[in-house]
């Protein structure tokens, strides 16, 4: 499945989301009850009208004239719109130092995600735990997901072994990888891929430092 294909919504529009969501948590954090689309395009550095026609998708009630949204349950909406009050359960294939990380990161669990185990193929980390949460080996991997029913996988293995372990997470009844190595899947149509490209994201990044420091001369 390719990762523009949401249906009436668009990736762009699911991208938007969550930067809607940090900013009226700093609102609500804050003691503000109510949001503009217009106040809240500032925040995002975003224009009016894209951010009205964003919430649109995810608001099941309607904002007040010269008020606003409620902060509160705009927060809400967005976040039952996302899926982060249904949790989903996943699993990490490759606890490297990336993996690690990836496992460590409590902050998941507020997004709906919970990784429920890690595998790897090095003896010297299988049987270990990372933020309580075991370390097994490749070859169980099937009959956990199978005993847990799970149905997303997160894959920081090294490039050459990523799509051996796709295939085999697929072949499991994994239907969702989220897929942080380097190497570009080839995978049915039927089977969603979210690629986390580090190298490309810090390229963008030192394209527009680059353009940055050059309009400072």
């Amino acid at each position: 499945m390719t990762e523009d294909s949401f249906g009436p919504v668009s990736l762009v529009t699911y991208n938007r989301m969550p930067l809607y969501l940090k900013a009226l948590y700093s609102m609500r954090e804050k003691g503000e009850k109510f949001v503009s689309s217009v106040a809240l395009a500032e925040v995002v550095r975003d224009n009016p009208s894209v951010v009205k026609k964003d919430l649109s998708y995810a608001i099941r009630g309607v904002g007040k004239p010269k008020v606003g949204y409620e902060v509160g349950a705009l927060i809400e909406d967005i976040e039952e719109f996302l899926g982060y009050n249904n949790t989903k359960e996943a699993i990490l294939v490759g606890v490297g130092r990336l993996g690690q990380a990836l496992m460590g990161y409590e902050g998941f669990s507020k997004y709906g995600l919970n990784i429920v185990a890690g595998f790897d193929v090095d003896d010297n980390i299988i049987g270990k735990k990372i933020n309580g949460k075991e370390i097994l080996p490749t070859g169980k991997i099937a009959s956990v997901i199978d005993k847990l029913k799970i149905k997303v996988a997160i894959l920081a293995t090294s490039k050459d072994k990523a799509q051996f372990m796709a295939d085999l997470l697929v072949k499991s009844g994994i239907r969702a990888i989220w897929n942080f190595t380097p190497a570009h899947l080839i995978l049915s149509e039927e089977i969603a891929v979210k690629n986390e490209d580090l190298a490309a994201s810090f390229a963008i990044l030192s394209m527009q430092l680059k353009e940055i420091l050059r309009k400072e001369k």
